[in-house]
């Protein structure tokens, strides 16, 4: 079985795969000794893809994972990947992102497709239907947006989103969660429908934090999938197998 795991902005989320069947996801803040024991308990595990975005406590991470008698793969701008790409700067790509790509063409291959990811910030991938990444966009996230509007104004709120905002908004408060979400779903369908123009048949996969939120508010059709970077990882594990 492979451990996989996932080190975002805020959070590890990792998983747990008999082949390309996810076994056990879950979050937590940090994987100590203690949680890697359970997890050595409960499965078998012959093989880690460790995915970082920060740079923060990487050394324990990697110490407290050796107590598992198996090979350790570090996915980094150098990791052979299961996909032709066509991004330049290979060094600063997020590794999610690559993840998610890889995630993406495990489940849906040889298909046009827009790939989101809706957390911290807000990432967009386009994969052809011949495998080839072709690149994407960084957007600030959600919270990120509502932060940005209390940060750097004098008097504005800091706020969550809502789900029942409205579309204009009748007081500072609603006028805050109208305008970041509303421009948010108005960015997302804005690129769906040009891209659409350019690949037939485009399908839209979304995962991230906010990912279930914006799948309700889109007009167009959008497949969310949760556990895409856990999936996108193993991918690359499994097809770095010969390597490690």
């Amino acid at each position: 079985m492979n451990l996989v795991i996932d080190r975002g902005n805020t959070q590890v989320k990792y998983g747990i795969f008999d082949q390309c069947q996810l076994m056990l996801s879950d979050y937590s803040d940090f994987l100590d000794k203690q949680l890697i024991k359970q997890l050595i308990n409960q499965f078998e595990i012959k093989g880690i893809i460790v995915s970082t975005v920060v740079s923060d406590r990487h050394d324990e991470l990697i110490k407290n994972l050796s107590i598992i008698n198996c090979p350790i793969l570090e996915l980094n701008a150098n990791t052979p990947l299961p996909f032709s790409s066509y991004y330049q700067s290979k060094d600063t790509i997020g590794k999610d992102r690559l993840a998610a790509v890889a995630g993406a063409i495990s489940l849906y291959e040889k298909t046009n497709m827009l790939v989101i990811d809706a957390g911290t910030a807000i990432t967009y991938e386009l994969v052809n239907d011949k495998n080839e990444f072709m690149g994407g966009n960084i957007s600030p996230g959600m919270n990120m947006r509502f932060k940005a509007l209390n940060t750097f104004t004098s008097r504005l709120p800091l706020l969550e989103k809502n789900p029942d905002h409205e579309l204009i908004g009748t007081s500072t408060t609603v006028a805050i969660q109208a305008g970041v979400q509303n421009g948010m779903v108005y960015e997302i369908e804005g690129l769906i429908n040009e891209l659409s123009t350019q690949y037939k048949h485009l399908k839209t996969i979304i995962t991230g934090g906010d990912a279930e939120f914006f799948a309700q508010k889109l007009k167009n059709p959008i497949f969310v999938h949760p556990n895409l970077v856990l999936i996108g990882l193993n991918r690359i594990l499994e097809y770095n197998a010969q390597y490690i």
